[in-house]
């Protein structure tokens, strides 16, 4: 499990500031701000800077949780309230975000982040205030929190799957690409431990900041050395430039696929569809998707956000989150996180992806990888999935080619 980071020491207080200040935190997330008739939950996601390009359908697909559980009686009869703040796509400003909510408005949850920096950076928050923090995103792995319910991918639902997609196709060189923080580089240390283990080769590396626009070196180096893939870690609207000018450098998706595990149909309608068709991405849901579940889900969102909008993986998490969360909560019969945390193991939820369970001892969600294509509609076709879901292994203990990773 992680452990609490120390925070750093405070500043004497006067007496008067001191009052202050024990007024303002006499509420603790113990004490969740909840009457007759409402329930508060924090809405946490970034709704400007590089990552809004993604966020910001993850918060509308909360917001249409919330709205349908509201309208059927609320969670113990009482209505959600959510309070809304913005992580700006700055791992300082959501820690001091997630403060505020835990501390100053006393949520009963939170839903958000999408980056591991983050995530990484709200944990120590939670985990100092005791807060439950529901993180809707594919992920690294090599973490567990008992205050951070995972509802996205962990490694072994996502990335392994998509290296076994990659070699039973035949790509045995890859050239990886990725935004410059913790996702991409822990991610990156995985992948080439599998290479290693399966007789892979890694062409290349190459990092570039978040919100990074100039991608013309790197396209010109994957036409030149002709990997046979190239797997993208990269977050953000960096993924328009980078399919643009990979297109511009005439690398093709029959040649080079392009296979993506941070692009879902919202990206890839800012991208444009001719620049990304033919490419492939790993994630466990598509709009496309064939269960009944996801037919009402997709006609709902687009009932209230617009025939236009497309419907993804990490929104579709989000959206799980918020109806996991109430299962829990039902199932405790209580708001307190200690009693909602008793409850997690063994939730389920019939979701559009299909029906998933919370794994209790890990606090991530069994849930189906899937491997797709994106067609020339800006949509994405599945093309191969697990024969069946699988269980959440985020330290991959059972993989023995791994064992150096996690010591």
């Amino acid at each position: 499990m992680a452990r609490t980071r120390p925070g750093t020491r405070p500043a004497p207080l006067t007496a008067a500031v001191l009052a202050l200040a024990l007024a303002a935190t006499a509420c603790t997330p113990g004490d969740t701000a909840t009457d007759e008739d409402t329930v508060t939950v924090g809405m946490l996601h970034s709704l400007s800077g590089t990552m809004a390009i993604s966020e910001v359908t993850v918060r509308d697909a909360v917001q249409l949780a919330i709205d349908e559980i509201n309208a059927d009686g609320g969670v113990l009869g009482r209505q959600i309230e959510p309070i809304i703040e913005d992580g700006a796509s700055d791992e300082a400003t959501f820690a001091e975000r997630a403060q505020k909510l835990l501390q100053s408005d006393d949520v009963a949850t939170v839903f958000g982040g999408w980056t591991s920096a983050s995530r990484k950076a709200m944990l120590p928050v939670f985990e100092r205030n005791d807060g439950l923090l529901w993180y809707p995103v594919q992920y690294e792995g090599l973490e567990a929190s008992p205050n951070i319910v995972y509802t996205g991918a962990t490694t072994n639902q996502q990335i392994i799957p998509a290296l076994d997609y990659l070699r039973e196709e035949g790509h045995t060189s890859l050239y990886l690409v990725g935004s410059d923080y913790v996702f991409p580089r822990t991610a990156n240390q995985i992948i080439t431990a599998y290479a290693q283990a399966h007789d892979m080769e890694i062409v290349a590396q190459e990092y570039t900041p978040l919100g990074h626009t100039e991608y013309s070196t790197i396209t010109n180096d994957i036409a030149r050395t002709e990997p046979d893939a190239v797997f993208n870690t990269l977050n953000g609207d960096s993924n328009v430039s980078f399919f643009q000018q990979l297109r511009s450098a005439g690398v093709t998706a029959q040649d080079t696929p392009v296979l993506s595990v941070s692009v879902a149909e919202e990206e890839v309608e800012g991208i444009g569809a001719d620049n990304i068709t033919g490419h492939l991405t790993a994630w466990n849901y598509y709009q496309t998707t064939e269960t009944d579940t996801n037919t009402g889900f997709v006609e709902a969102f687009t009932d209230t956000y617009g025939a236009d909008r497309v419907t993804s993986d990490p929104m579709q998490s989000a959206y799980n989150a918020v109806h996991l969360w109430k299962a829990a909560v039902e199932e405790a019969g209580s708001f307190e996180v200690a009693d909602v945390r008793e409850a997690l193991d063994g939730t389920t939820f019939d979701a559009p992806e299909g029906p998933i369970t919370i794994d209790g001892t890990t606090q991530h969600v069994i849930k189906t990888a899937r491997i797709g294509q994106v067609n020339d509609q800006g949509l994405i076709d599945e093309i191969w999935s697990s024969p069946e879901p699988i269980t959440p292994d985020p330290y991959l203990e059972n993989y023995d080619w791994a064992a150096a990773l996690t010591g």
